[in-house]
């Protein structure tokens, strides 16, 4: 797992590093102790696990979570215990308060590799779609399961996905009200096809073919305006032949 550790204390660095380096499985690409830095390489490259500080100068480490386009895996390593609560919604897979002893700073990391090991297979799979799968995407519907029942959509209703944790908000042009299922984000994009969706930040996903306007950092679809993260402007661009 690719580790990035973020702290504006230079000695609450190194033992986080010193933990890091006794377990296996784990490579630090990055050390930060400008919150602000850590942004701009967390959104340009791959990280797997982020060790987190919560008081930093000019950004939270909770606040620095709210900006990422991509959210890693996190474990917030802070001194204040108020505010695990905030850490747990935010979907932290751990919280540690200092001074971390080293016994509990190894049960949050294979609780993340755990979460990571999962997701490894989940993508295998998914790799492999079933004929199940396929048949869906070739006859443009696909079923997804919401309160009670399994309901029919047809993709080309669709005019945009929202991702919210462990649920999607499907928004069709055949209702004004939105479906809501148990599902990843990824699991539903893997069941429409790519020709007409686009993923624009990693909370929204949208067809192309309901787009009415491109502004500088969103796109308009019918009155709604949907933002377009920093890691996948470019793409967008591409695809919208801008």
């Amino acid at each position: 797992m690719k580790c990035v550790i973020i702290d504006d204390e230079p000695l609450a660095v190194d033992v986080i590093e010193s933990y890091v380096k006794q377990i296996a499985g784990l490579e630090i690409v990055a050390k930060c102790t400008n919150p602000l830095e850590a942004i701009t390489l967390i959104n340009r490259q791959h990280v797997d696990l982020v060790f987190l500080d919560i008081e930093m100068p000019n950004l939270t480490g909770i606040d620095l979570v709210k900006t990422l386009d991509s959210i890693p895996q996190f474990i917030f390593t802070t001194a204040y215990p108020q505010y695990a609560l905030d850490g747990f919604n935010l979907n932290a897979t751990d919280y540690l308060v200092k001074p971390i002893p080293f016994h509990r700073f190894l049960k949050a990391v294979l609780r993340a590799k755990e979460k990571y090991e999962l997701e490894q297979v989940s993508t295998l799979r998914v790799e492999k779609p079933s004929t199940e799968s396929v048949s869906t995407v070739e006859n443009d519907f696909i079923f997804v399961k919401s309160e009670y029942e399994n309901i029919k959509i047809n993709t080309e209703s669709i005019k945009y996905i929202q991702g919210l944790k462990d649920y999607i908000k499907i928004y069709t042009s055949e209702s004004d009200k939105a479906i809501l299922t148990l599902s990843s984000f990824k699991d539903i994009l893997d069941k429409l096809p790519a020709k007409h969706f686009i993923r624009v930040h990693r909370s929204y996903a949208v067809n192309i073919n309901f787009i009415k306007a491109l502004q500088k950092t969103k796109l308009v679809i019918e009155k709604v305006q949907i933002p377009i993260g920093e890691t996948y402007k470019d793409e967008v661009l591409k695809r919208l032949g801008v």
